[in-house]
């Protein structure tokens, strides 16, 4: 193949909603950072300058990934891999904590959190992995060793950050894409949902619906799909895990994952402790009505209200200044994203653009929904970031470098129409 002009070929859709995502973003942490007194527009001292400093620093990096041949993160995605982990791991030895977590790394001014980077480079080492025409994951041993690239940098980043290590889950829907037999995704779903209900519910009110539902799939299904030595195992899995739930929560959870779940179940109010981040939320975002307050004029924004907002919150801002329209908006645009990734992967000649474009999609996905649902109070506090929203430039640049990789194959793929 040619090496065209990349300008020719790049997918300027997507770029286009970058680039209004990106411009949003800054808006709404440029609003919810203004400080009291008089500032520059361009002080860097402040977070929103400092975020658009990130956003000028992001041009040369995405000239950098377009300008490198498509074929090198294939050729080279173990290593990329290999040096992701190397960074995780590296955390342990050299990482700064900042606001109780160690998961930066400190260069005088500039901090590095390498989990938002292994995102990427785990998706290069799996599409790398299941494009190898070998691989089946119909088969035991190859559905073990494509979770295993998944699961090493989860071990490495679950005890610095439970949030960004939960984002990994999206591998789950790319390897269903790709054959992995549904019951996965089944056992995760009813897990959480057993795991939920266990903390609401009675041990024995638990299994009791476990066991009736059971009961009613098993003769429900066809006479020859019958097997009653697999429903009394899954019924016994539900029990054992039923009756583990406490035992996990006041033993392994900490005292303030506890708490946030205490919180989202309505069995501890503490709205000037724990649960005032969500209160604070659910009232800005309902205070925007429709149409909103108007830009830089929410007072829930000004009073500095919600922390963290200029973050994890950021979505709080756009939500009381531009009300249910411009969320309406923000979410269609984000929806728009996903979609036309998916539709990119769909086209790709090789099966590496390919998973890589549906590990794009699924990454974003996740870390949209869960920081919607997050801030609007149907999920725990849990510190997963809005991608191209909210504040830092690791994750702003993780996530650019994630997209604009699978732009870059998305560009050199052969066309033949």
């Amino acid at each position: 193949m040619k090496n065209q002009s990349i300008s020719n070929h790049i997918d300027w859709i997507s770029v286009l909603i970058y680039i209004t995502l990106v411009v949003l973003g800054w808006l709404n942490i440029y609003s919810s950072s203004l400080p009291i007194e008089e500032s520059s527009l361009f002080d860097f001292s402040q977070i929103y300058g400092k975020q658009m400093l990130f956003i000028f620093l992001s041009i040369p990096l995405i000239i950098v990934i377009l300008a490198v041949d498509g074929k090198f993160y294939e050729k080279y995605a173990v290593i990329i891999f290999g040096v992701g982990l190397l960074l995780l791991a590296g955390l342990y030895v050299f990482g700064k904590e900042i606001k109780g977590q160690v998961n930066w790394y400190q260069f005088g001014p500039v901090s590095f959190q390498p989990a938002e980077f292994a995102k990427a480079a785990t998706a290069l080492a799996l599409s790398k992995y299941l494009s190898d025409v070998q691989v089946n994951l119909a088969q035991t041993n190859r559905q073990i060793q494509a979770l295993g690239i998944i699961f090493l940098p989860v071990l490495l980043i679950v005890p610095h950050d439970p949030g960004s290590a939960l984002i990994y889950a999206a591998f789950f829907l790319v390897l269903y894409r790709e054959g992995l037999p549904a019951w996965y995704l089944w056992t995760g779903l009813v897990g959480i949902i057993v795991f939920v209900l266990s903390l609401v519910l009675e041990s024995w009110v638990v299994i009791l619906i476990a066991a009736i539902i059971t009961v009613l799939l098993y003769y429900r299904s066809r006479i020859a799909d019958r097997n009653y030595v697999l429903s009394g195992m899954i019924l016994v899995g539900i029990a054992v895990l039923t009756l583990s739930v406490s035992y996990v929560f006041d033993n392994v959870f900490e005292q303030h994952h506890r708490d946030r779940f205490n919180i989202l179940l309505g069995k501890q109010v503490d709205m000037k402790g724990i649960g005032y981040n969500i209160n604070q939320s659910k009232i800005a975002i309902g205070s925007g009505g429709w149409f909103g307050k108007g830009y830089l004029e929410g007072t829930q924004t000004k009073g500095g209200f919600v922390p963290e907002q200029h973050t994890d919150y950021i979505f709080t801002t756009v939500g009381e200044e531009w009300g249910f329209t411009g969320c309406c908006v923000v979410i269609a645009l984000f929806v728009g994203l996903f979609l036309r990734i998916i539709y990119l992967a769909e086209r790709q000649k090789t099966k590496f653009s390919r998973v890589y474009g549906y590990c794009v999609a699924s990454i974003l996905f996740l870390h949209f929904f869960v920081n919607i649902a997050m801030v609007v109070g149907v999920f725990p506090t849990i510190g997963v970031p809005l991608p191209f929203f909210s504040y830092g430039g690791s994750g702003l640049w993780g996530f650019t470098i994630l997209l604009f990789i699978f732009l870059k194959m998305d560009a050199n793929k052969v066309n033949e129409w």
